[in-house]
């Protein structure tokens, strides 16, 4: 028998408590408003100032949990997830003890960015994973001390992966960027616009650093015993005990979708206030378009300000936007996937490897609908967020707007609904 579930209420709702939603529950707290900010994860950080036993939080994420605490009108619910949209102005949410339906008069979508993994032969092989992947395991306490490991893709996550790595004694055996070295060279002295960044990639240098450099091939029996590479014309083994894998972030846009808000390059859009398409409905971060921590600071902190009312401190803050976008369109442009990319995969290369679809069994669908209803591709436990990035950057697919439960649910938290008495359910 079910119960009815806990319903509760605020004035401003943020969903995500890393830079952005951070920045912007605190930039709304002097107004007073009742704000509640949800995450998935144990603490506040996301997934760039993601804490555990093996991190070392930065004075900058220790700065922001302090500011957090200090309102008192802030509320931090960690653990838990939005599940699904039962009306307007309304999410479910779940945790460990239950489930709740909130309601919100002005709503921050902060839901950050995931990893681009691509198939190529062996990515399914255990010791393989995403870069950023590897940084949240290395933090999480996973031992890696002794390891080699090889790391590769594109864009400066994989130099921080690699410090990570180090850090925590494992042998980095090779960067390998796919991007060309004079790209990245132009990168480098444009940073001289942002010293933090200059500052930051001086101590992010590598000597095993490699451009013009992808993956052809993970291999090994039942696990990863060495990686093959193709450096500019010439291909390399290297012996290695792991691979870590990213080809850059593709930004979190479901909850959004699902609520009605429009789109701007896989992105979701917003305005010069960081409003959305949908009224009362605000955005910032990666969700937004990748871009580092100092673009979804001022975005937050711009969203925050103008959900509560108060456009004239929101707008003070848009020539430090304005100067971190001008970062993010450099760092896209330098660190643009090469087309070549499109090749690794062969044609029996997973490219779903919850349903085990092939790259042979893709290639003549007409889209990822017929991808999804013919091949079982997207059926799977990620519900697509890997393939069906995977199949937009090999095919040009997009998938359809989302549909509820966004995450996975308690059988007790979708009865809830019915049991609520709302006869839409």
């Amino acid at each position: 028998m079910t119960t009815r579930m806990a319903q509760e209420e605020c004035e401003v709702l943020v969903v995500g408590a890393g830079p952005a939603g951070m920045a912007a529950a605190v930039a709304a707290a002097p107004s007073g408003a009742s704000i509640v900010v949800i995450d998935d994860n144990p603490v506040p950080g996301g997934q760039i100032w993601r804490d555990g036993p093996g991190a070392a939080l930065p004075p900058a994420a220790r700065k922001w949990r302090d500011a957090l605490e200090r309102h008192a009108n802030i509320r931090v619910r960690s653990g838990t997830r939005v599940v699904a949209v039962p009306s307007p102005h309304e999410l479910l949410l779940e945790d460990a003890e239950g489930a709740t339906r909130m309601r919100w008069k002005k709503l921050i979508l902060c839901t950050g960015a995931r990893e681009l993994l691509l198939p190529f032969p062996g990515w399914t092989l255990p010791g393989v994973t995403g870069a950023g992947g590897l940084q949240a395991l290395v933090k999480a306490g996973m031992p890696v001390e002794g390891e080699r490991i090889v790391i590769a893709g594109s864009g400066p996550l994989l130099l921080a992966a690699a410090a990570t790595a180090r850090a925590a004694g494992a042998k980095v055996l090779r960067v390998a960027e796919q991007a060309s070295f004079a790209s990245v060279a132009r990168f480098g002295a444009s940073l001289a616009r942002w010293p933090g960044k200059a500052a930051q990639a001086v101590t992010l240098a590598d000597p095993q650093y490699r451009t013009s450099s992808r993956i052809i091939a993970a291999q090994g029996t039942e696990r990863v015993e060495s990686v093959r590479l193709r450096q500019g014309g010439k291909e390399t083994e290297i012996a290695c005990d792991r691979i870590a894998c990213g080809f850059g972030l593709t930004p979190n846009t479901q909850l959004g979708q699902l609520l009605g808000c429009a789109l701007k390059a896989q992105a979701l859009w917003v305005d010069a206030l960081q409003a959305t398409s949908v009224p009362g409905i605000h955005a910032a971060g990666e969700c937004t378009g990748f871009g580092g921590s100092e673009r979804a600071l001022a975005q937050g902190t711009i969203a925050g300000h103008a959900a509560v009312g108060n456009e004239h401190a929101a707008k003070a803050h848009e020539g430090e936007r304005a100067r971190w976008n001008a970062f993010a369109a450099q760092l896209h442009r330098s660190f643009a996937l090469a087309p070549d990319i499109k090749t690794m995969p062969q044609p029996d290369t997973l490219v779903c490897r919850c349903e085990d679809v092939p790259f042979s069994a893709l290639a003549g669908c007409t889209g990822w609908t017929d991808a999804k209803l013919h091949r079982r591709c997207g059926m799977g436990a990620c519900q697509g967020r890997v393939c069906g990035d995977a199949a937009h950057f090999l095919f040009g697919w997009t998938p359809p707007v989302p549909r509820p439960p966004l995450s996975p649910a308690r059988i007790s938290t979708l009865a809830g609904l019915a049991n609520d008495g709302d006869p839409r359910q």
